[in-house]
């Protein structure tokens, strides 16, 4: 892995610039679905953290998704604090609340947290639609926000500012979960993922890993849900379903489990695959409405059956195979 982390690096800062370039040459539509990849690369790299570098299986993500977007829009619709600082402090918020479902969390494991987890996700948006809260969060009806504006004086539109602000915020969590994964905490978690007992023995605080990895996860979880509810400018009960965290459990296994890089891959592939499907369907008329979720099923069948360790696994695979090809 050493000897590939020149050109990773160089390709990390090639796509670092295109995208730098992409709001200058792209349309409104464009921008907003760029956006929404790097909302969800986001969201998949903190879960990445959790469950591919610690092994702590959640199917709850969603519900931190859902407290950042709707803490940033209350904070912004109800409070008046700019979005720009309503963001930090939600996914603070979500820290603290991923922090605290740590610990009841390290009485489980495996498919035990996986359905304690589901449960979360389950229940968050009818937390959301109670009517003691709707003068907080509207109710079924929700929370509408501004789009924001370009600052300093910019020459650019508002889909290309949210567009830079989404990927200044990707870039720098991207930055530090990079470094965090690489250094002695990442070692530590990835310790406690395979060798739990061995760790201990070493003296690995294991409950404070765990504990803080799932803090870090929703907070991840909660910026990128602040800079959804941003740049669509709505957020209701709806929005936030048990399939969103299923979906983002699919991105991390699509893109590579334990594969920082490889979320962008499961970011596409949540973003575009359920369209296409869409589209591909239409030809069919009215008679294949079920016909999305089949197509959308064989996609990620093919996909694990190419690459069962995701679509980063696969490239790495090809650079090696090409790097013995060419020293031979």
């Amino acid at each position: 892995m050493a000897e590939h982390e020149p050109t990773l690096r160089r390709v990390t800062v090639a796509v670092f610039v295109c995208a730098l370039a992409f709001p200058f040459v792209a349309s409104g539509y464009h921008l907003y679905q760029g956006a929404q990849v790097l909302i969800l690369a986001i969201a998949l790299l903190g879960l990445n953290l959790l469950t591919g570098f610690n092994g702590q299986i959640s199917l709850g993500h969603g519900a931190f998704f859902a407290i950042g977007g709707y803490g940033a829009a209350i904070l912004v619709a109800k409070l008046g604090l700019p979005y720009w600082l309503a963001i930090p402090v939600a996914s603070l918020v979500c820290f603290g609340a991923g922090f605290l479902f740590g610990f009841p969390a390290l009485r489980f494991g495996g498919l035990y947290l996986a359905l304690a987890t589901f449960a979360l996700a389950v229940a968050t948006p009818q937390i959301l639609s109670y009517k003691g809260f709707d003068a907080y969060t509207g109710g079924s009806q929700g929370v509408s926000l501004a789009k924001p504006h370009a600052p300093f004086g910019l020459n650019l539109n508002g889909d290309q500012w949210l567009f830079l602000f989404c990927l200044l915020w990707a870039a720098a969590l991207y930055w530090a979960a990079t470094n965090l994964a690489r250094g002695r905490i990442g070692r530590a978690l990835i310790a406690i993922r395979d060798q739990p007992i061995a760790a201990e023995t070493m003296g690995v605080n294991a409950a404070l890993y765990k504990t803080t990895c799932f803090g870090v996860s929703a907070l991840y979880a909660g910026v990128a849900g602040g800079l959804s509810a941003v740049a669509v400018g709505f957020v209701s009960p709806d929005s936030f379903g048990l399939s969103l965290s299923l979906s983002f459990l699919v991105g991390i296994v699509v893109g590579g489990l334990a594969s920082l890089g490889g979320v962008l891959f499961g970011a596409l592939f949540i973003e575009f695959v359920p369209n296409i499907a869409d589209q591909l369907s239409v030809n069919f008329g009215e008679s294949a409405k079920a016909l999305p979720g089949a197509i959308y099923g064989v996609l990620l069948i093919l996909i694990m059956a190419v690459a069962p360790s995701g679509v980063a696994g696969a490239i790495q695979a090809a650079i090696r195979f090409l790097a013995r090809g060419a020293r031979a």
